[in-house]
């Protein structure tokens, strides 16, 4: 979990709102994938480990029928975990990430959209009819 200081790093960023909230997630993410590893060093946890770790969650070990849920939460965590180990120097790194190592990430990636962007130019000449 993300504690309050982290929150407001994070918030602090001077990210458009779409990318903040994506940093957000993945920093959620990188948090449950180190609590299910019970480590925050090495590679993600695999399918069956985060499989294993979300049926003995409360929320969902109380209603065993919703399995939809459980099974969409672990293909999120899955993909969370793919997406930081494309971001570590290694996949076997992932969990070593940070929230700064995340920010800079999320930094390249709105730069990188800006960047192709062409510039809006004025019109030429006499503005007035």
């Amino acid at each position: 979990m993300l504690s309050p200081a982290e929150l407001t790093e994070l918030e602090g960023t001077l990210l458009p709102a779409l990318e903040r909230h994506h940093l957000r997630l993945l920093a959620h993410g990188l948090r449950t994938l180190q609590q299910i590893a019970g480590r925050r060093r090495g590679p993600a946890p695999d399918h069956a480990a985060i499989e294993a770790w979300i049926l003995v969650q409360p929320q969902i070990a109380s209603d065993p029928a919703d399995t939809a849920f459980a099974a969409a939460f672990a293909r999120e965590l899955g993909a969370a975990a793919r997406q930081l180990e494309a971001i570590a120097p290694a996949p076997e790194r992932a969990l070593e990430l940070d929230l700064a190592d995340l920010s800079r990430w999320a930094r390249r990636q709105a730069d990188a959209r800006v960047a192709i962007i062409e510039p809006v130019r004025a019109p030429q000449g006499d503005p007035t009819p």
